[in-house]
Parts: C-alpha cells; structure tokens; sequence
C-alpha cells in the first residue's frame, strides 16, 4: 500500500525522533512517531502499520543496543549437561523412564496487595479495573519444582525461603508417584543460597542417594525450564496482584497447580549444545571486536 519512499519517511521520522530527544525510541510512545508520520506522509496511516515499517530496518537505531557476555569462565562447560538433560541424555546415556528430570527454584517475596475498592473482572466493552491504592498484606515465597519431561508441576508457598523450605519441597515431590520409584532423581537449579555449591549436593545425597543436583552456571538461571513456569505463574496468575491476605495469596498457585496438571505439557525446548557453541563463539568474537577497538583508540590517543 506504502511506496519505498514512505517507507523512507517513515524511517527518517523515527530517526529524527531519537535526535531531537535524550531517551531511545523504545522509551518513546509509539503514538507520537504515528503522528508524526501521518503529518509527513500526507495520509492516513495506522501504528501497526508504522512498526511494521520500522521492523524492516537494518540498524534499527531506536532499539537498545546491549551484548550478552558470560560471566563465568566455564560458562559452556556447565550448561552443556543441563542442555544434554534437556535433550533427554545424561553422561552420554539416554535417560530411562525411572529417571524423572525436575528443574527447580524459588520465587521469592510474592507481596499480597489488599486493593482498597475491589478489583472488577473484564466485561463487554470494559477492561479490568484495579485500584491503584493497596495495602500490604505480607509476602511469601514460592517454590517449585518442575518436571521438564513430563509437564508436570509441584510446588509450596513458605514463610521463608532456605535450605529447609528446600528440604521440604524436595520431600514433598520424592513422596508421590512416580517420583518415589524412580532409581535416580536428577535436579537442575541454579546458584541461590539455599543450593549453592558442593555442599548443597552432599546434603541432598546425604539425604537420599539417588539425588543428582546439577547446578546451571552462574548468572544463567534461563537455562532453568522452571523459570519460564514462574513467567507464566508472574503473568497469569499473580497478575494482578489482588488477595486479601496471605492465605489466599497461598491458594492462588495451589489452583494454577491443579489446573495445570489436568492438561500438563511440556515447554518446547529448542536450544542445545549447537545452538549454545555457535552463541559462545559469537560471544568471543565480540568480546575480540571489543578488544581491538579499544586497542585502536589507546594506540591513536598515544
């Protein structure tokens, strides 16, 4: 419908709207850059229609330009197991149908808002409406453990988050089937302080000896499944962030649980060793690019 040179246009309002203000595009509206294109195109044009657009630009110079660097040496190492895992191999070896694999953590201070008017659920031509005014009832942690096999999800609210909230989840999901037949019991976590390090393993096999902890590397907990699981509870559940105490805050995953071990489905899970070596390698030549540069500027300062 737009010629290329309204889209040009289109690209150059964008353009001269990250030069005349301080913050990014992505901190603008997308409304005011439709406005202004309708002002300089002549014509009626809609927003979606202006990010398409913008989309298909190369530099993309209203977008925030950010690396991603792993920050521990031995960032490919570790997460190459986890990844196997995912894959359903552990040392090499398939895993058998009595190795359940469960990726758990914590989500911790979930506040209970006690809104002032009560909140109104959506209705024909009317969206949900929520008091800014709350109160605060407390706050609880929430842990969970979830089965990246099989889709399943078991979890608890506490009153603090620790090695023995831990303790009890571990106990509480060892305890039902199938997991209680099961001859090892393989889990992912992350870093946190109620599993951190070498100790945290010993414990766990202290406690029983089929329990193989794997730890993510650090700073790279999205290696661990269960935390797309708490972006679903954060945006579906959670929000918004309405109990009356903390009882109900309590009941809240406990019905998600249920409602979601009806139908369980595992995530999709599409990114694997391969796809991590060509990260790593990206990474590094990046981080050489970077090097260079910054060799060249002290070089033509000298």
């Amino acid at each position: 419908m737009f010629p290329p040179l309204d889209h040009a246009l289109g690209k150059a309002v964008a353009c001269d709207l990250v030069a005349a203000t301080t913050p990014p595009l992505s901190r603008q509206s997308l409304a005011e850059v439709t406005a202004r294109g309708r002002n300089a195109l002549g014509t009626p044009i809609s927003r979606s229609t202006v990010w398409r657009m913008l989309a298909t630009d190369a530099s993309k110079p209203w977008r925030y330009k950010y690396w991603i660097f792993p920050r521990e040496p031995q960032c490919a190492d570790k997460a190459g197991p986890i990844l196997d895992l995912s894959a359903g191999l552990w040392q090499g070896q398939p895993l058998g149908p009595k190795d359940p694999l469960l990726s758990a953590d914590e989500k911790t201070s979930i506040q209970a808002r006690r809104r002032g008017p009560p909140s109104l659920p959506p209705a024909p031509r009317r969206p949900v409406s929520i008091a800014n005014e709350d109160e605060r009832g407390g706050a609880l942690p929430y842990l969970a453990a979830w089965d990246v096999r099989r889709g399943y999800v078991r979890g608890r609210c506490e009153l603090t988050t620790g090695i023995e909230p831990l303790g009890r989840l571990v106990k509480q999901v060892l305890a039902e089937a199938p997991y209680r037949a099961g001859e090892r019991w393989l889990w992912i976590v992350d870093n946190g302080s109620s599993h951190r390090g070498e100790t945290s393993k010993t414990r766990l096999h202290q406690g029983d000896s089929r329990i193989l902890r794997v730890h993510t590397p650090g700073h790279a907990s999205g290696r661990n499944q269960v935390e797309i699981s708490f972006s679903i509870i954060q945006r579906k559940v959670l929000t918004p962030n309405d109990f009356a105490d903390l009882e109900a805050l309590r009941l809240r995953p406990a019905l998600y649980e249920e409602l979601s071990n009806h139908h369980p489905t595992p995530f999709q899970w599409k990114f694997d060793r391969a796809k991590l070596t060509a990260l790593v390698a990206k990474l590094e030549a990046r981080q050489r690019a970077l090097a260079d540069a910054q060799l060249n500027c002290l070089q033509e300062a000298a």
